[in-house]
């Protein structure tokens, strides 16, 4: 019986040394990023917007630094790409449109990326959401990449209830395009994919080893269409809550959006409750500006400024973003400083203590000193779009602004997404109390955030066009982009209505000389835009994964193929080549 009651102590003792272990927390600070999918700048209400009320992340954004100069592409893959790697498209590759999904390309192995970086120094990765970057070889997957877990799904986009993929311009079946790690994963099937997605990320933050820092990228569906016959998708208890706004297609935009600034809460409230939001980074941004009309369009609002995404205007690459950290020296403030995608990676190595190699060639620099200390905004140069395929290129040194050529023949090269002011949401005449009663201001508790505070950060943040009394469709200040390059000031015009390119043709020359040394720099686009039959889900058991190995087991995800599935291929193959001959 002694021996019975000293066994039983002796695992008591080891139980505990075990328990505190595991509540040994690292000194690095963990790094939650939350990647928003073309969400409109004018789509947070910290922006100033009175029609969809964001709480939780406007809390979130005027106790941390709100990133009133945040830039990114202007597309998904390339803007995911640009924050993995911090280098610019042109230097990866990246530079031309997306990765589709029966095409046979993705983010260059070449490159180690910030999941890599992290994981070496201690971390546990986990990408939560879209990857977006290749899967036609599992080699270029999220788990092979520096991720230690996945859960989620590798195209653009998704249905966000059955979580399926349909490429309908294509005789392709529809496929499902759900993983966890590299199994196909359906037991979520149904789930709404904000909820899945912020579901998975409590469901690691609560089970996280916090004697391991965390790294983890939160990367939504949200605010991005699903699949083209069904694009527009939100709870109804959520698009409930807009009636006050007319138009049916952004009443349920709307309602996506209070479902993301409902996961911000929740995630933000799962760090705190597991202990870790006192050394933690929080990013949150949109990878580019939102679509409002055309292709993928969701009704977005980016407006007062000019274009949208896949444009090279201010609509299309300046996002909405901030940053929250208790490691931050300077906090509740709104920054003026040019920062960009590129930048994260050194700026978070920096901020995690985390070496990166002294000859690694990176585009971005160091932004943490300049973010913390509330520093006066530093010099840049910035390349927001070259792609030499589609004809198009963006520049910015400071804020002189390069504009030469355009997207889809110009149609994108307006003011987009004017909201009407009598469908402010009724809520907005309560707006500060709304924030200080949001969930994520329950979890930070900071006093210093009044309803004066919040009326003036967000009034720093608000962005307006200067009037003028000179007509900016005069003649001189026209900007036809496909007919000769443009270049504004950014300073005194940030909607780019003022072409100065004839008023001042010699800076206009300068301008041209520095992006032809990017020009000079760039490397060719890696991406096949050949399509490549054997991607389609009926080969797949219904499932969208790599189809390039054929060997991959179905225990791993994957699927072995038959001589009946190579016969099946080459008979569609011919079937296509001699329909496309005939044409």
């Amino acid at each position: 019986m002694g021996s019975l009651k000293l066994l039983g102590l002796l695992l008591s003792v080891i139980l505990c040394i075990l328990e505190c272990q595991g509540a040994t927390q690292s000194t690095k600070p963990n790094i939650i990023i939350i990647l928003i999918d073309d969400m409109g700048f004018n789509d947070v209400s910290f922006h100033g917007s009175n029609q969809i009320l964001t709480p939780n992340i406007d809390a979130l954004a005027y106790n941390g630094i709100i990133l009133n100069r945040h830039y990114v592409p202007n597309l998904c893959t390339p803007s995911r790409a640009t924050l993995l790697t911090g280098k610019y498209p042109i230097h990866t590759g990246m530079q031309h449109f997306v990765q589709i999904p029966d095409e046979p390309w993705g983010l260059p192995l070449s490159e180690r990326l910030m999941p890599q970086f992290f994981r070496d120094a201690g971390y546990a990765t986990e990408l939560i959401g879209k990857w977006h970057l290749g899967f036609w070889r599992q080699d270029l997957t999220p788990t092979m990449r520096g991720f230690d877990h996945h859960y989620g799904y590798y195209n653009g986009y998704i249905d966000y209830y059955d979580h399926t993929h349909h490429m309908l311009d294509k005789n392709y079946s529809s496929g499902v395009d759900f993983r966890r790690d590299l199994k196909r994963w359906h037991l979520d099937n149904g789930t709404y994919a904000t909820e899945a997605f912020t579901n998975e990320a409590r469901r690691v933050i609560e089970q996280h080893d916090r004697s391991r820092p965390l790294f983890m990228v939160l990367s939504h569906l949200a605010v991005h269409t699903g699949n083209e016959d069904q694009p527009m998708q939100a709870p109804p208890e959520e698009v409930a809550k807009f009636s006050h706004i007319s138009d049916a297609k952004r009443r349920t935009y709307a309602g996506m959006v209070s479902s993301l600034d409902k996961s911000v809460g929740q995630t933000v409230r799962a760090l705190s409750d597991r202990g870790m939001l006192n050394n933690s980074i929080v990013l949150l941004y949109s990878d580019n500006g939102a679509p409002t009309v055309g292709i993928h369009s969701n009704s977005g609002s980016n407006y007062p400024y000019r274009g949208q995404k896949e444009s090279p205007w201010e609509g299309g690459i300046r996002s909405a973003g901030a940053i929250w950290s208790p490691l931050l020296e300077q906090r509740g403030y709104v920054s003026n400083q040019v920062i960009h995608a590129i930048d994260w990676l050194p700026t978070l190595a920096a901020a995690a203590g985390v070496q990166l190699p002294a000859n690694l060639p990176l585009d971005g620099v160091n932004m943490w000193p300049s973010l913390s200390g509330n520093l006066e905004p530093q010099s840049r140069r910035l390349l927001h779009v070259m792609d030499d395929i589609f004809g198009y290129s963006s520049y910015m040194r400071d804020n002189l602004k390069y504009v030469n050529g355009s997207s889809f023949e110009g149609r994108y090269d307006n003011w987009l997404g004017d909201l009407p002011t009598e469908e402010d949401d009724p809520l907005s005449a309560y707006y500060a109390q709304h924030v200080l009663s949001s969930e994520v201001q329950q979890v930070l508790g900071t006093r210093s955030l009044t309803n004066d505070r919040i009326e003036q950060l967000r009034a720093d943040a608000t962005h307006r066009c200067p009037s003028n009394e000179q007509n900016f469709t005069q003649s001189i200040y026209l900007c036809q982009p496909l007919e000769a390059p443009c270049f504004f000031n950014l300073a005194k015009d940030p909607c780019e209505r003022y072409n100065l390119a004839n008023l001042y043709p010699l800076q206009l020359q300068l301008l041209e000389q520095e992006v032809q040394q990017f020009r000079i720099n760039a490397i060719d686009s890696v991406r096949v835009n050949t399509p490549d039959l054997r991607a389609n889900p009926a080969f797949h058991g219904g499932y969208w994964e790599w189809w390039n190995d054929t060997t991959i087991t179905a225990g791993s995800g994957g699927s072995k193929w038959n001589i009946f599935n190579w016969v099946w291929l080459s008979c569609l193959s011919c079937l296509h080549v001699a329909v496309k001959y005939a044409l």
